[in-house]
């Protein structure tokens, strides 16, 4: 896949992002060669190699899922500015 200086335009478009002709004409072939990186990794043999989330193993320390009655409405509400029938009391937005 090869980029050119049309798909950068649009690209910068997309993402809202300012960019000039010069600033664009730049960009072609670092884009182009960040995709060339790209397929080199993609014909890495693989097979047989774990997936992997981090560099070193970890485990998760989850707590377990057991089911609360709550129970701590006034306690929430205590941080609230303003509370209003057991709920937070917000100013009027939308007139």
């Amino acid at each position: 896949m090869s980029i050119d200086l049309q798909t950068v335009k649009k690209i910068a478009s997309l993402s809202r992002i300012s960019v000039t002709d010069a600033e664009a004409e730049a960009m072609v072939p670092e884009l182009n060669n960040i995709l060339g990186w790209v397929e080199q990794l993609g014909e890495v043999d693989v097979t047989g190699v774990e997936p992997m989330t981090a560099v070193i193993p970890n485990q998760q320390r989850l707590r377990d899922d057991v089911v609360t009655d709550g129970d701590v409405r006034d306690k929430v509400l205590a941080n609230a500015p303003q509370a209003e029938h057991g709920f937070f009391a917000v100013p009027k937005v939308i007139e």
